[in-house]
């Protein structure tokens, strides 16, 4: 095994200097920002600039993180889709509580964000998954996700399986097993890369009367 020394980690650096951030300038929903933000990464070439990491715990507590793609916000509530049998499902289903986390470092930024996630209305689901491209829809139907699969030959056989299935098919259906998440966020921190390592963080969370805000140390 190869041997990595600290100061091989040590020289991956660079300066943040792009921004900053004026807790004064800022909406008092932190939804507002989160928004504005993520429009600015839409719009500045970021690869998937809607990858977010989530993580979840199991029930003996621990976690587990894992990339899914942010697909909206609706009623102030971030939106994705998985398997409804996957790990993530299951730890879900388990614990409500849930993080999330976005990262973009062309604009040396990050959001953190802390809720509690429940399954969509399968009226919800049957919308979205009737936008996917046919090839995704087969997908969801062939694997059979974090389950233990002999090789890719299995998973190559069901997507070939399903093809033939609904080859003639015009709306491929949902399945039941397939669906979406909405995280309904209780804490949400903005951080933006400073220079010297002064970075912004600031941190919302919602108590009864809203959204307070606070500056916290970088």
């Amino acid at each position: 095994m190869a041997a990595w020394s600290n100061k091989e980690f040590g020289e991956v650096r660079r300066e943040y200097d792009l921004n900053r951030m004026d807790e004064f300038n800022l909406p008092d929903d932190p939804l507002l920002l989160f928004v504005a933000w993520m429009q600015k990464a839409r719009t500045s070439g970021i690869p998937d600039p809607t990858a977010m990491t989530l993580s979840t715990v199991d029930d003996s507590g621990s976690p587990s993180s894992r990339i899914v793609l942010l697909k909206k916000i609706d009623q102030a509530k971030l939106i994705f889709f998985t398997n409804y049998r996957s790990r993530k499902a299951r730890e879900i289903n388990h614990d409500s509580r849930v993080a999330a986390h976005l990262y973009w470092p062309q604009l040396e930024r990050q959001v953190k964000i802390s809720g509690n996630a429940e399954a969509l209305e399968d009226t919800e689901s049957d919308l979205y998954f009737s936008s996917r491209p046919f090839e995704s829809k087969i997908s969801a139907w062939a694997s059979p996700q974090s389950d233990v699969v002999p090789d890719r030959e299995f998973l190559e056989r069901e997507y070939q399986r399903y093809l033939l299935k609904f080859e003639n098919t015009d709306d491929v259906p949902r399945p039941e097993y397939w669906g979406g998440f909405a995280i309904d966020p209780r804490r949400m921190e903005f951080w933006q890369g400073g220079k010297y390592r002064l970075h912004d963080r600031i941190e919302y969370t919602l108590i009864e009367e809203g959204w307070s805000r606070v500056r916290l140390a970088p």
